[in-house]
């Protein structure tokens, strides 16, 4: 095995690597530089390979060269990580590819481009962004979970020292980034890993991959062998890679039922190195967040236990399907709002261990669309579909849980995810309203105002649930007591409701400190006349105490009492 690059005129024979064992080879080549381009020649028998290091830190493009990448010359300006708590967070997913809002459909986002839209956030209210994969993938367009080169950041998109700049950018702005990876397949295409030293079997992969049918995946035959030391410690080495030298604050891990699973068979491997992984980082990076995608409702993903595979929390199937579902329904006569209740009491074992959103890059694309567009799909700018989804937006944010919303869903972004379609910042301007609808209540899931310290929290109760007419309340607190026991109203029918008794749990005055149907979110909104609510001792849904509430169509109202 030789390497050979621009420091040897691309003699494939000129400098040699020696053999350490159990897969791994070193060398040492006097005058190769940072920037510099380089290949492996793997010789295998009469058979020669020309390959990309699988560790390389930069490509010039996936079926280009290596290049020479030192991370210690980049100026972090003394940054570091700082995830916010977990009960404090509230996300922002976003594709560098059409987040920035190019020139054109079908041209390519920067993370330049990415960096300049980033104070929107900010005014936004978002603590967190959650970014789609930038590892290196075949072409330039592509939502990334197709990796090609998982430790190069995608070069279309600016390479490792842009994407550097974006996490120091985010950082300085009080934004944490969590980084989207993908390790239950490679590719399929653009792959120097395939096949890498000729050896293979089955028609598989070879050394990378499982080279049976353990190899299936729904992308393609390219899961990676789980079971080989040298592959588990290319996988490990890539996430601790993101949160030393990105500073990235957490990372989310996609479909990892693929990691764990083949053809509906357990695949033990793929689970421990899951935890491996896990245990890693809350060794090395205590304080940062390690995300995974199951939606099978697994309640060991975030089990830290033996048997568990030791996240700190996933997205929850539980929460994001039924809530979807009830908001998309056109007659209310058959919508449950006893549905929405089971949501958002779901949990697993911590309430703050679940991800919970209407809108994420799977749920509005694959044949499904933006909510709003899903609610009326000739008018997705019309009164019901501002209106139901922006119950949506306050259900993710009043619910127990980690908030996320999804990169223009703030301002009634329609039609559908795709990769070549930028963001419409337009909308921002047309829709500023419900944007704003969307920040405050951001600042009242992040208690900024003092009095809404139990959306923090991970107290909840449902106590009334009328299906009849679609009325949901329920109350979330942290310690209990004014200033933190919060009541939320959501009335999921398109009738108002006037004067209904509902159970409070103090006595005293609740201000109401949030009405969805106030016309400063949109010109299309009734301004309902809801009010504060007197609290009077005397029995109801269980509680002491009871009041009457006043609520308009599709509309959620957000009470607590001054500390």
């Amino acid at each position: 095995m030789t390497v050979f690059g621009d420091f040897n005129e691309w003699r494939n024979d000129a400098d040699a690597l020696e053999n350490e064992g159990n897969g791994f080879w070193y060398g040492f080549v006097e005058g190769a530089v940072a920037g510099q381009e380089y290949k492996y020649q793997i010789t295998n028998g009469e058979n020669s390979f020309a390959r990309v290091d699988p560790y390389a830190r930069q490509v010039t493009n996936s079926v280009g060269n290596g290049v020479i990448y030192d991370h210690g010359a980049y100026d972090w300006e003394g940054d570091s990580a700082n995830c916010p708590p977990h009960h404090e967070l509230v996300i922002y997913e976003m594709h560098i590819g059409s987040f920035g809002g190019q020139d054109s459909e079908g041209s390519v986002g920067h993370l330049d481009d990415a960096i300049a839209r980033l104070d929107h956030l900010v005014d936004l209210g978002v603590n967190a962004v959650e970014v789609m994969p930038m590892a290196e993938f075949a072409g330039d367009m592509s939502w990334g979970y197709n990796p090609a080169h998982i430790f190069a950041v995608e070069s279309a998109y600016g390479g490792p020292d842009a994407y550097k700049t974006f996490v120091k950018e985010c950082h300085k702005r009080g934004l944490a980034v969590i980084q989207d990876v993908v390790y239950n397949h490679f590719g399929p295409s653009d792959l120097d890993l395939w096949t890498f030293d000729g050896w293979s079997e089955n028609g598989k992969g070879g050394i990378y991959f499982y080279n049976d049918d353990r190899s299936e995946t729904p992308w393609g035959d390219t899961r990676p062998d789980y079971g080989r030391g040298e592959v588990r410690t290319f996988i490990r080495d890539n996430a601790l890679m993101w949160m030393r030298d990105y500073h990235v604050d957490g990372l989310r891990l996609d479909m990892v039922p693929h990691m764990y699973t083949h053809q509906g068979n357990y695949l033990d491997e793929g689970w421990s190195l899951m935890r491996w992984l896990t245990d890693s980082v809350r060794t090395e990076f205590p304080g940062r967040i390690m995300i995974a995608e199951d939606l099978h409702k697994n309640p060991l993903i975030t089990e830290e236990n033996e048997d568990g595979a030791g996240f700190h929390a996933q997205w929850d199937a539980a929460f994001v399907h039924p809530v979807r579902a009830e908001l998309i329904t056109p007659d209310d006569g058959q919508r449950s709002i006893g549905a929405i209740a089971e949501a958002i009491a779901h949990h697993y074992g911590d309430p703050l261990e679940r991800v919970i959103y209407t809108e994420s890059h799977d749920e509005v694309a694959n044949g499904q669309a933006r909510v709003p567009q899903e609610i009326e799909p000739d008018n997705a700018t019309g009164w019901p579909s501002q209106k139901r989804s922006t119950v949506g937006a306050a259900l993710v944010m009043t619910s127990p849980g980690i908030p996320m919303i999804f990169q223009g869903q703030e301002f009634l972004e329609g039609g559908w995810f795709r990769d070549d379609v930028p963001l419409d910042w337009k909308r921002n301007e047309d829709f500023q309203g419900l944007a704003r609808l969307y920040s405050d209540l951001i600042d009242l899931r992040l208690n900024r105002g003092g009095v809404t310290r139990g959306l923090t929290g991970r107290g909840l109760n449902v106590h009334h649930v009328d299906e009849g007419s679609n009325l949901l309340v329920f109350q979330r607190w942290l310690d209990h007591g004014p200033g933190d026991d919060v009541v939320v109203v959501v009335n999921l029918s398109a009738e108002a409701m006037e004067y209904r008794r509902i159970g409070l749990p103090s006595g005293g005055l609740w201000k109401l400190r949030f009405n969805s149907d106030a016309t400063l979110y949109s010109s299309l909104f009734g301004d309902f006349e809801s009010f504060d609510i007197e609290a009077y001792e005397e029995d109801a849904d269980g509680l002491q105490w009871h009041g009457n509430v006043s609520v308009g169509p599709y509309s959620v109202l957000v009470y607590s009492q001054d500390a």
